[in-house]
């Protein structure tokens, strides 16, 4: 590969220079601090764009590329030291659980070029599902509905319903033993 002739291939960041560098300064002085408080966390990732639901946890040390890029459904939480690299869209559903130091990917490189080209890729965690502590979810991947990726696990593709994965890769394990009741709130 050849960094010198690395090219973005025009990727559209989302939202005009001003924006990003408001947002950057905020991501880093609040949203990623230490200082405790969920609801104000909230209120700043919408005010620059993020999608919330009602009931949404966001814990300390999050950090979030483009909260323009984030749709996050009812009851959902995002713990501690969780970073968001959307570079291109992430939904995560209603009820969903990304837990300490998680990591969501969407964008990488095409290795197979010289130009060492920008590729970026939605990533989907549905309603139910949990992202374990410390692991990661790769560029396109869907951690279906009810699914787990077990602590300090690598996911890509789609990682089944209802079922428990661990490792890496990431492959299933089991089913997972549980699935909530009906509910209106869901």
């Amino acid at each position: 590969m050849r960094l010198d002739r690395y090219t973005s291939g025009g990727f559209d960041r989302g939202a005009p220079r001003w924006k990003e560098a408001l947002w950057l300064v905020a991501d880093g002085l609040l949203l990623a601090s230490w200082l405790p408080g969920s609801g104000w966390r909230r209120g700043l990732l919408a005010a620059f764009g993020a999608r919330l639901g009602v009931g949404v946890v966001v814990k300390p040390g999050v950090r979030v590329k483009f909260p323009w890029r984030l749709t996050v459904g009812d009851h959902s939480w995002i713990g501690e030291d969780v970073w968001i690299d959307n570079l291109a869209p992430v939904t995560i559903g209603a009820h969903a659980c990304l837990s300490q130091g998680a990591y969501v990917c969407t964008g990488s490189h095409d290795w197979s070029r010289e130009s060492f080209d920008l590729i970026t890729r939605p990533v989907s965690i549905a309603d139910h599902a949990w992202l374990g502590a410390r692991a990661c979810l790769a560029p396109g991947a869907t951690l279906e509905e009810g699914a787990v990726l077990a602590m300090a696990g690598f996911g890509q593709g789609r990682l089944v319903a209802w079922t428990i994965h661990a490792g890496n890769p990431a492959t299933p394990r089991r089913a997972r033993p549980s699935r909530p009741k009906a509910s209106a709130c869901t």
